[in-house]
């Protein structure tokens, strides 16, 4: 899931109002920001298959710090500690438990939608229930997840003005329109890895497209953790 995480930072800032939105926004990216990294210094690793799933073509094939069940729970836990800990917020345990809550959510969200790449713990007894498979539900999910969150918090709220309202609607709509662009990129560059491994027809790709998406993954083969193709 992309930007539908973002769904639960406004229902968890209804049910306690002293927590920053900012802070819930980290919260429920906080395994992906952490794998983001993990894959750039080689901890976690994460390479392009086409076709794997039919909405993108990543394959998250080891990803034991950030996403496994057992990870996800102790990252919780270390979010619940450093929030309490951090006394410019005034932090209650009830604050702290649903900072902990709003980072465990993306491990369950994920879980809907991820093909079965998501460990239990290390890099075994993998899970995911592959809604990326069907696309249009995995779409409406995203939408409906962020937009129901984004309900939720302005029932709770004061402001009541329509310039207030309009605002956090125009808020949730930024989100959620840059997601198909992001999916038909990312299936752009798995045409680039079908060049490079013999998967599909790569004169189906335009010229231009085909050398914007070779020095894209030139760039990130340099990294060594980002693959195309099988091993």
């Amino acid at each position: 899931m992309f930007v539908g995480h973002y769904g639960v930072s406004f229902a968890a800032k209804r049910g306690d109002r002293s927590i920053p939105l900012w802070a819930l926004f980290v919260a429920v990216q906080l395994l992906d920001v952490f794998w983001s990294m993990f894959v750039v210094f080689g901890v976690e690793k994460v390479r392009i298959v086409p076709g794997i799933t039919a909405s993108n073509p990543l394959d998250l094939y080891y990803m034991p710090y950030t996403h496994s069940l057992v990870a996800a729970l102790l990252w919780s836990l270390g979010a619940y500690v450093a929030y309490r800990a951090i006394r410019a917020f005034g932090a209650s345990h009830r604050a702290a438990l649903l900072v902990a809550l709003a980072v465990f959510s993306h491990w369950v969200l994920d879980l809907v939608v991820h093909r079965p790449d998501l460990p239990l713990y290390d890099n075994v007894a993998k899970v995911g229930l592959g809604l990326w498979n069907y696309p249009a539900p995995a779409y409406l999910l995203e939408v409906a997840v962020l937009f129901g969150g984004t309900f939720l918090y302005l029932r709770s709220t004061t402001a009541t003005s329509t310039v207030a309202s309009g605002t956090a609607w125009f808020s949730a709509t930024t989100m959620s329109s840059p997601l198909s662009s992001v999916v038909r990129w990312i299936k752009r560059a798995s045409g680039g890895c079908c060049a490079r491994t013999g998967v599909g027809k790569p004169g189906t790709v335009r010229a231009n497209t085909c050398t914007h998406v070779r020095a894209t993954r030139d760039r990130m083969s340099m990294l060594g953790n980002f693959q195309c193709g099988a091993p």
